[in-house]
């Protein structure tokens, strides 16, 4: 911002203009001004002394630290999760990780726990609501948010991973593409993926759980 600052409006604007050719964006005049003018008036520009120095290098170390207390709190998760034996079941789940996983199992715990099979989605809240209405009822589209907003915030972490990395041979991935060329919104094609990937889930977690009690 402070490259801005130093800059009259129209010098600003011709290379705004620049830039957003090199880039392919639609200029806009009225979008220059607004830039020129927040960089002017509402950005604050920190003096260039030893003391400003000192201050972001500080800052920049503490979030250093932070960012490694991070890795090692998530390598400890990790590390404990393994130690389960559904851990290799879940880890070959597509959109699924190191850092997806502990969260994973932390939230839903044991399978076990959820008869019939439909309690883990709305344990997670991605099933669907019943609107009652009269003497009957009828579903509706939006999911019921009865459940743990944590888990449903994991659950989209991996549908975003799948969206992202468009495993064209992933029947889940497959799933929600086929719903946003529906128009879904986004809400409602990752509500969907979310249930569809816990029931899976739940399904080979299960069937794994019971062989090893073969």
């Amino acid at each position: 911002m402070d490259c801005i600052r130093k800059l009259s409006l129209n010098a600003f604007t011709e290379h705004y203009q620049k830039w957003c050719k090199r880039r392919k964006y639609n200029f806009s005049q009225s979008k220059a001004e607004e830039i020129y003018r927040k960089a002017k008036e509402l950005v604050p520009v920190l003096p260039k002394d030893v003391l400003t120095k000192l201050i972001i290098k500080q800052a920049m170390d503490q979030l250093n630290t932070a960012s490694h207390t991070v890795e090692k709190l998530r390598s400890l998760m990790n590390e404990t999760a393994s130690k389960l034996p559904e851990y290799p079941v879940i880890m070959a789940m597509k959109g699924v990780g190191t850092s997806i996983e502990p969260q994973l199992l932390a939230e839903i715990r044991h399978v076990i726990r959820f008869t019939p099979k439909g309690a883990i989605t709305a344990f997670a809240g991605v099933d669907p609501g019943v609107n009652h209405s009269g003497a009957y009822e009828h579903k509706r589209v939006h999911a019921s948010k009865r459940g743990t907003p944590k888990l449903r915030k994991t659950l989209f972490q991996v549908m975003n991973v799948l969206i992202k990395t468009k495993s064209k041979d992933d029947p889940l991935y497959l799933f929600m593409d086929k719903k946003r060329t529906q128009d879904k919104s986004y809400y409602v094609y990752m509500t969907a993926g979310a249930n569809k990937f816990l029931r899976i889930y739940y399904g080979r977690i299960k069937e794994y759980l019971a062989s090893l009690l073969q």
